[in-house]
């Protein structure tokens, strides 16, 4: 009986969902950065192949930041380049909603990449309220950082998922579609730049089918299957200088890799107290046979006769560290200062 009354009130969602009507969307879209931008770019698609759907779409992004020697230049977002000269979007600039409303009649709000919550009184000018692309399968890696944690964690699977805004917090809204099961799966080499264009892509997808088939228009259906997966479930906060902190004695060579993957740069602290930033280490696939410290050492034998510094992670692994800048020198040209320091002494963190 509970089987038949599951499949009935399927049934009955599926025809209630294709259904759905709404007036044509006047969207104003918060956005900033690449991931924001695949979204935009589908959307403004969907305006011109989808009649009826959406009437208007405006662009709201953050001010431009000093930056350079001396702060004298301005940096833009790259969302209003893209949403001025690409699109012909009109564009607002803000950098908090304190007293701001929007300059335009809107029935919907698309967060995506923003960095502002969108707070009760904005959302409350929107007649569908507001939805949000995240990349990750809430509730796992909710917050900021969501891609480089999942490289970091070592998930196996991550996804995308399409939420309603939440008037007080951020990742806590009525999820309205999610990325099937098992989710997309996340090569072992994979960089954080590349898993977010991967992600970016299938947002924009997903965010599209949302509102081709009205999802936004209440009573929302709850859509969300990761919750009840018995999967991990963790934060992603935002990426501190802590989090790139490689310590030879504790991190294995894949936490290493990992943080290079999602982080780009690791770095060491060597024991004369200078900084020593990673930029290109790579897996020699070789066991230390020779039960080294943990640290940095030289051992032509092992790298085909080259002079490269070697890294034994805590798990014994060894890895080639193929490029570094020692603090205060030229970028990129650690490796020289740091093999004359190996040639003298034994160096390990």
């Amino acid at each position: 009986m509970r089987a038949l009354v599951h499949a009935t009130h399927r049934r009955y969602s599926s025809a209630n969902a294709s259904l759905r009507t709404s007036e044509p969307l006047r969207i104003l879209f918060c956005g900033a950065d690449d991931f924001s931008i695949a979204s935009l770019r589908a959307v403004v698609e969907a305006q011109r192949h989808v009649p009826g759907l959406i009437h208007d779409i405006h662009v709201l992004h953050r001010t431009a930041k000093p930056t350079g020697r001396g702060l004298t230049k301005l940096r833009e977002v790259p969302i209003k380049q893209v949403a001025t000269e690409e699109l012909n979007l009109p564009t607002h600039a803000i950098d908090t909603f304190t007293g701001w409303t929007p300059p335009v009649s809107v029935n919907l709000i698309i967060a995506v990449s923003f960095g502002l919550l969108v707070p009760p009184r904005i959302l409350g000018h929107a007649q569908y309220g507001g939805l949000n692309v995240h990349p990750s399968l809430l509730p796992d890696l909710h917050g900021p950082a969501p891609i480089q944690h999942a490289i970091i964690k070592r998930r196996q699977y991550t996804g995308v998922t399409i939420q309603t805004l939440h008037p007080q917090h951020f990742d806590q809204g009525t999820i309205l579609a999610q990325t099937p099961h098992p989710g997309v799966a996340i090569p072992r080499e994979i960089t954080a730049p590349e898993l977010e264009r991967q992600l970016a892509k299938a947002g924009a997808e997903l965010l599209v089918d949302v509102l081709k088939k009205r999802k936004f228009v209440p009573p929302h259906e709850p859509a969300g299957w990761y919750a009840t997966s018995n999967g991990p479930v963790s934060h992603a906060p935002k990426a501190t200088k802590h989090d790139l902190f490689v310590d030879f004695e504790q991190h294995t060579l894949a936490d290493i890799l990992a943080r290079q993957h999602a982080f780009g740069n690791p770095w060491c602290m060597l024991p004369n107290g200078h900084r020593l930033i990673l930029h290109e280490v790579v897996d020699t696939g070789i066991i230390d046979a020779a039960q080294r410290a943990p640290g940095l050492f030289v051992d032509p034998t092992l790298t085909g006769g080259q002079r490269l510094p070697l890294i034994r992670a805590a798990c014994g692994n060894i890895g080639t560290l193929k490029k570094s800048t020692y603090e205060g020198k030229k970028l990129g040209h650690g490796n020289d200062k740091l093999l004359r320091m190996l040639a003298s002494s034994s160096v390990s963190s």
